[in-house]
């Protein structure tokens, strides 16, 4: 074997330190978007009461409730019944015109936007104010068609806080004006998951969003000025 060949890396070696490059590309790639996903949105994120006093002379056009899970009598988890109360109160308070709730309703069998719905009717708020969008699939769907189907170019969004900014930044790059309400009430169960898979999910929509990528809404518009049971 020749000098050359015995000091040259071997080809384990090379292919172990592309991997490595790799791996720390990834790492900063994910690292950076999720600092550009919060840093340039948490200064937006306010209680109800500050929202109500930001947007008193001119009501954001709806509150985007973003859909969790819903128990099988159809009533929210306690995740989603906080934002929904949430919700209830930026009406209340005259922040928003409307409500729109955006959840999975792939199934007979689950429904988690005409849940969402029947609570905040429940609780006071006129059912021609609050918008169902069946096909809020996810949180970058959600705000597609918020900004794309219901024509909403002011939104506050309600969702907990480690969700919030990912909704925000989104909405942003979408050409809607946003502000923010955090619903964290209290512990929530597997909320170290949630966390930890949304630094991920920051990581897809940061890009998704950057470059506007279209979603299928078979041609829907609604207005909010319509009736929110033709929705």
């Amino acid at each position: 074997m020749s000098r050359e060949s015995a000091r040259r890396p071997s080809f384990t070696v090379r292919v172990l330190r592309v991997v490595a490059f790799a791996a720390l590309v990834g790492i900063l790639v994910v690292a950076a978007a999720n600092a550009i996903t919060v840093g340039s949105t948490r200064g937006n994120v306010h209680t109800v009461a500050q929202t109500a006093e930001l947007l008193e002379d001119d009501p954001a056009d709806a509150v985007v409730v973003l859909g969790a899970s819903v128990h099988a009598d159809g009533t929210p988890s306690d995740i989603l019944a906080d934002r929904l109360e949430v919700a209830v109160d930026l009406y209340r308070a005259g922040a928003v015109r409307a409500v729109i709730v955006s959840g999975d309703n792939r199934s007979t069998h689950y429904n988690e936007s005409d849940a969402m719905k029947a609570f905040c009717v429940e609780a006071g708020v006129p059912s021609e104010d609050v918008y169902v969008d069946h096909g809020g699939l996810n949180t970058y769907e959600s705000m597609y068609r918020a900004r794309h189907v219901f024509g909403a170019e002011r939104i506050v969004v309600a969702t907990q806080a480690y969700h919030l900014y990912r909704a925000m930044f989104t909405a942003n790059c979408l050409g809607m004006q946003v502000w923010g309400v955090a619903c964290d009430k209290g512990a929530y169960d597997n909320q170290r998951m949630y966390s930890a898979r949304e630094v991920m999910a920051r990581t897809k929509d940061f890009f998704a969003a950057l470059l506007r990528l279209p979603v299928e809404t078979d041609g829907e518009v609604v207005s909010l000025l319509d009736s929110g049971d033709t929705t």
